[in-house]
């Protein structure tokens, strides 16, 4: 059985202005991330243990790329 594993963001991280705290930064910059599985196979990501580990590493990685500055372009809602 083919399985495919999509992550994505939920909630983009909002605008950051120069008069903002550190604290108010932070509290900007969180990434909501969803993972998402398609074509399940009966064993993966089943258990609600190795789904909240999955979701926690996605967000840590997107929040570490946003904070990075890299690919600026992914962290921008799409607007249809």
């Amino acid at each position: 059985m083919v399985t495919c594993l999509v992550a994505g963001i939920k909630k983009y991280p909002s605008k950051v202005i120069k008069k903002d705290s550190a604290k108010k930064t932070a509290k900007k910059s969180r990434v909501k991330a969803f993972v998402k599985l398609d074509a399940v196979a009966p064993d993966v990501l089943h258990s609600k243990d190795k789904k909240v580990a999955a979701l926690k590493e996605t967000k840590k990685r997107f929040e570490d790329r946003f904070k990075t500055g890299k690919n600026r372009w992914f962290f921008t809602k799409l607007r249809f």
